[in-house]
């Protein structure tokens, strides 16, 4: 069975700007999806686009959602990377959930939203408290909007409280980083053939 999947970079930097550590940790998870046989078709840097604020899934002229709806709908695991700012998920991973508020009244005929039988697992990195709290947010909103959340979901890695050096400033990944990030492949990969193979009946 052929299983896909694709991430988001909720970062508050565009690609112009400064590298992200989001996006290496979103490489970190890649690397372990691969091992499993699925390849991360791309990543969506959220900052690039102009998603605006809404809870429906065109809010209009201008509007970038409908693309990146449809591009993260067509793969069966969504990486949802970000980074933690003043103890919890970015702005802008507010405001994907947010626009992902559609799904409640987009389901079909059985009353599966568009997300049924998709897995979503979590990439967070910060230099401050949070990595909890930010995965129990982005759990619970996802899970309310459709997305099957695997175990051991969420590979996160935190710095010294109020430090400077961020994750991609790290000489190597941390061997419990990559050993997490190789659990949460494994584990969403499985779920995905599961789901695949045999979706939730509505």
């Amino acid at each position: 069975m052929v299983l896909s999947a694709i991430a988001i970079n909720c970062t508050l930097k565009s690609s112009g700007d400064e590298a992200s550590s989001t996006d290496a940790m979103i490489g970190v998870l890649a690397q372990k999806f691969a091992e499993r046989g699925v390849a991360l078709s791309e990543t969506l840097r959220i900052a690039d686009y102009n998603v605006l604020p809404g809870v429906t899934s065109d809010e209009g002229e201008g509007d970038d959602w409908p693309e990146l709806r449809a591009k993260i709908l067509a793969h069966d695991i969504l990486v949802f990377g970000g980074p933690i700012w003043l103890g919890q998920i970015s702005s802008l991973a507010k405001r994907v959930l947010e626009r992902m508020d559609a799904f409640l009244s987009e389901t079909d005929d059985k009353g599966r939203m568009p997300s049924y039988s998709k897995v979503a697992v979590a990439a967070i990195v910060g230099n401050e408290d949070g990595a909890h709290w930010s995965t129990s947010q982005l759990f619970q909103s996802l899970n309310d909007l459709g997305w099957t959340i695997p175990a051991a979901a969420a590979c996160y890695w935190v710095g010294e409280a109020m430090g400077s050096t961020d994750f991609k400033d790290l000489d190597q990944t941390p061997e419990k980083v990559t050993q997490t990030a190789g659990m949460v492949a494994a584990n969403a990969v499985h779920l995905a053939g599961l789901l695949k193979e045999k979706p939730y009946p509505g």
